[in-house]
């Protein structure tokens, strides 16, 4: 009965996990480039009390033994990189990747961070920058009387500058792609990181080696299914609900054991 009790609260502990990471995906459900996470649990140790293939007085084989779970775990937290839907914004610097990679950002400190978000703007000096002013790999910088910005799919960015006749191009975005991007360390801000377990960025042209491509004028959403995130936030209250009582009913066993004397 004292197990039951440690056990089921192991349960209640991984359900408020899980509800920790479905409402962190319900506040960013309007979060541009957002991804979804997922909580994957695991069951503990077992208690063996009587091993497999044991051998019985008679001489014959246990056929199944006896071992009492201990309860679950968080296993990971990963991150789903499903493609989200596309918002239209005609606005001529939001641009949205179809496909595989990630925008290429250089931190303050020098270090690259990576960003499915592309609500690009510009700084002072015209150069591309995200909304927290941080420069997009490689620079790329609007000349002055710039009066329209094009924003071809293989990344290639062309101004018509006041008073030119010809477009002028100013250089390529470039994406950044993982072979395992599950792996990356979420920041906030809507960028990720390199770890030793997404392995090192490729990078390369849109289009290119397995790059998805880049479009003008639309901003990627959130992947969050809102229907399938409270379908899960029911479930996972649902199964605390069943662990509270497991608890209940092994603190009634013990109250029956106490009162025994009486």
């Amino acid at each position: 009965m004292i197990r039951a009790l440690w056990t089921a609260g192991t349960g209640m502990n991984v359900q408020q996990t899980n509800l920790d990471v479905i409402a962190n995906n319900i506040a960013n459900v309007n979060t541009n480039g957002f991804k979804k996470s997922r909580a994957d649990f695991q069951d503990l140790m077992y208690q063996t009390l009587r091993l497999q293939g044991a051998r019985n007085e008679g001489g014959g084989m246990v056929p199944t033994g006896i071992q009492i779970g201990l309860g679950a775990m968080l296993s990971s937290v990963q991150k789903v990189f499903q493609q989200g839907d596309y918002q239209r914004t005609d606005n001529e610097l939001d641009v949205a990747i179809e496909g595989n990679g990630f925008f290429q950002i250089t931190l303050p400190s020098g270090e690259k961070a990576y960003t499915r978000a592309g609500a690009l703007k510009t700084d002072a000096t015209g150069k591309l920058v995200t909304p927290d002013g941080y420069a997009i790999e490689p620079n790329l910088i609007i000349p002055a009387k710039t009066t329209s910005i094009s924003i071809e799919h293989d990344g290639t960015l062309t101004v018509q500058i006041q008073g030119q006749t010809a477009p002028q191009q100013v250089g390529t975005i470039e994406l950044a792609n993982f072979i395992n991007p599950t792996g990356l360390r979420a920041i906030g801000k809507n960028m990720f990181m390199e770890t030793d377990a997404s392995g090192a960025p490729t990078t390369g042209k849109p289009g290119q080696n397995g790059m998805g491509t880049v479009i003008q004028g639309f901003l990627e959403m959130s992947n969050v299914n809102v229907m399938q995130e409270m379908i899960n936030m029911i479930i996972g209250q649902r199964a605390y609900e069943v662990n509270t009582k497991a608890v209940q009913a092994a603190d009634e066993m013990l109250q029956m054991t106490n009162n025994l004397r009486r």
